[in-house]
């Protein structure tokens, strides 16, 4: 889904992406998988394993509450997953707040169930960030000046968010989807001075 800003240019919808994994170690794989389109519509999916995939780390486990009998008896394919996603956000502009690891666990499940690791690419949610308030600064603040908005506002919006990561993929996309719009929010209010 696009919409067309005031000036005609195509803005793709942001979503918010966020995983769990078995590890971090360089053979984990995911085991949950969540998004957020940044009008809220969210989806949530456990993965079960492939039959590859043995990686398991209790450490983990304790972290995410995750355990592996659960994600093989109520875990969706990793193939009906992989397709999900490729339905659901092709075409969209997808941020992680951590895109290497979220990066890897996306390529994992995205070559497993036989498609190129390249149909979604993840950004870092902090790009989401910045473009959102430079897009709503730039017609208030001089253009020498926006990069230090830009960054005084993101910066305070990091700094209020006292929340800790919930270690499950749904609840951490939202806070992400959250944080965007508390940057939307001050940006807002910021051009409005």
């Amino acid at each position: 889904m696009s919409n067309s800003g005031p000036t005609g240019n195509i803005r793709v919808m942001k979503v918010f992406l966020d995983f769990e994994a078995s590890s971090l170690r360089k053979n984990s794989y995911p085991i949950e998988v969540a998004w957020v389109f940044q009008d809220g519509r969210s989806e949530s999916h456990l993965i079960a394993p492939a039959p590859n995939w043995t990686d398991w780390d209790d450490a983990a486990q304790a972290i995410h509450g995750l355990a592996r009998d659960t994600i093989i008896a109520d875990g969706e394919a990793v193939e009906a997953v992989a397709t999900r996603m490729i339905e659901a956000l092709s075409g969209y502009d997808l941020f992680a707040s951590a895109p290497s690891w979220d990066g890897k666990w996306l390529s994992v499940l995205l070559r497993t169930a036989g498609f190129s690791r390249h149909e979604l690419r993840l950004r870092d949610t902090d790009e989401a960030l910045r473009e959102t308030a430079a897009d709503i600064l730039k017609s208030v603040v001089p253009a020498a000046r926006i990069d230090v908005e830009v960054h005084a506002i993101v910066t305070r919006v990091m700094a209020e968010d006292t929340g800790n990561p919930a270690h499950r993929a749904l609840p951490d996309a939202l806070a992400e989807h959250a944080r965007w719009l508390s940057v939307q929010a001050a940006a807002r209010r910021r051009a409005a001075e």
